[in-house]
């Protein structure tokens, strides 16, 4: 296998242990609570709940969370109201970062987001002004050397997805965004279950950082990553 996966070194990368993995279920479950509020419960009509329960699937949700969540979505189950909001603005060194939350409190998310930028050495922008910055993709990796890949890009490239890509430890597909949960649906189909998969802001170029910013980054990181109304956090940090 040659390379390794810039796509694993740029986002914001979280379930290391059990309670971060009932972390993820917990901001999941919202974006599928979501998906299902906006667009209706059935997923074949519904391509953004389609798309959030492929990527729940990837990280291994069960599937009682994930009809929980639609059917709270759909007003069957009481729960709160989440709306989706997206921040953008520079973390250290100038580093673009795209913060994407779902909350039931706008004031108290934009409070949280704008401390977490700010006590770290970067700044709350307005909107738009690091998304040009990013290309929205697909992105599902393979973590298993024995997979054989003829197959892994037959069943790929069949189902839609645009590259197929060996890199350390597997294989990383990229899909366009509205393609992900049809390659998704495929490789599960056919055996091959991903580490991971979701629909992704890609950066077209990267930012090193001093050793100093560096720490004030993943700080930042770690701060948003404690925050439960903070779903995704993409940066074009160039990780060593």
């Amino acid at each position: 296998m040659s390379g390794h996966s810039k796509w694993a070194n740029i986002k914001n990368k979280k379930g290391k242990t059990d309670a971060a993995r009932g972390k993820i279920f917990t901001k999941m479950a919202k974006y599928i609570a979501v998906a299902s509020r906006e667009g209706g419960p059935d997923p074949e009509m519904n391509a953004k709940l389609r798309d959030a329960i492929a990527k729940a699937k990837a990280q291994n949700m069960p599937n009682d969370n994930i009809d929980r969540a639609i059917k709270k979505g759909a007003g069957e189950l009481t729960g709160a109201n989440y709306e989706e909001i997206t921040y953008e603005g520079y973390g250290p060194g100038g580093v673009a970062v795209i913060v994407n939350a779902l909350t039931d409190n706008k004031n108290r998310t934009a409070a949280d987001v704008r401390h977490a930028f700010d006590k770290n050495g970067g700044n709350l922008g307005t909107n738009g002004c690091v998304s040009f910055l990013f290309t929205k993709n697909g992105k599902i990796l393979l973590e298993d050397e024995s997979l054989d890949e003829d197959e892994v890009m037959m069943t790929a490239l069949d189902a839609g997805a645009e590259d197929v890509e060996p890199v350390e430890g597997g294989f990383e597909i990229t899909t366009a965004p509205e393609d992900f949960a049809a390659v998704m649906d495929a490789l599960n189909a056919a055996g091959i279950t991903p580490a991971s998969g979701e629909v992704a802001m890609i950066p077209s170029t990267q930012t090193s950082l001093s050793d100093e910013d560096v720490k004030r980054m993943e700080k930042m990181l770690e701060m948003f990553d404690d925050n439960d109304d903070v779903q995704e956090v993409w940066h074009n940090w160039e990780e060593s």
